[in-house]
């Protein structure tokens, strides 16, 4: 799902740099902030990165030559928030263009904006909406959706960046959800699974601390 180095036509790419880079800086004020209140979060903070790295970097053969791969973003969004997962999502998307070829630079504001920012959201928005049924179905679907969102978000950036000839942004955007729905969803359900199975062993480990 990561939009490859030099895909975008130039005055995307900026646009979506230009819509993610204030959208970060808020999340690098509120990391700071965070930091500066509870140093000892900063283990946690490299953990959540860790987590989105490693499922993010898990690129699996899709329909029509395209990838799949799983966000790990739900994590950190439901321990940490969107804003401070933004950074964290950020930093995850520049290393792997840097050391993976995975993405790219100029397209780093763009996929910034779909996994680092809108999946974030969702997840955060749906695990405040269902926490009142217990954790761990609220943070399943917390991450089902974040995943599928990203998803979503990417394929209307491909979408606007290039539109059918017979049916324009919409009947683009159908094609792209198609190419990588088949491999998503499942993808999805996994990530909502493994994210469950970390935030309970987490919140363990901090019940195993306090007593």
């Amino acid at each position: 799902m990561h939009i490859a180095e030099g895909y975008l036509p130039v005055l995307h790419a900026v646009a979506w740099t230009a819509v993610s880079a204030p959208l970060i800086a808020d999340g690098l004020v509120q990391l700071n902030r965070r930091i500066g209140q509870d140093r000892s979060q900063r283990y946690l903070l490299a953990a959540a990165a860790a987590f989105a790295f490693a499922l993010s970097a898990l690129k699996l053969p899709s329909v029509a030559g395209s990838s799949s791969h799983p966000t790990g973003v739900a994590l950190g969004a439901i321990l940490f928030g969107p804003r401070t997962m933004s950074v964290l999502g950020a930093l995850v998307l520049l290393f792997q263009a840097l050391l993976l070829a995975h993405g790219g630079l100029t397209t780093l504001g763009a996929n910034a904006f779909s996994m680092a920012i809108a999946g974030p959201w969702m997840s955060w928005l749906l695990y405040r909406l269902l926490s009142r049924f217990g954790d761990a179905p609220a943070a399943f679907v917390a991450a089902f959706g974040g995943d599928l969102f990203t998803y979503v978000t990417t394929a209307l950036q491909l979408a606007l960046a290039f539109p059918s000839t017979d049916g324009g942004v919409a009947a683009s955007a159908g094609r792209f959800l198609a190419i990588f729905g088949v491999t998503q969803i499942p993808l999805a359900l996994l990530e909502g699974a493994l994210t469950v199975f970390v935030l309970r062993s987490l919140n363990a480990k901090r019940k195993e601390a306090t007593v």
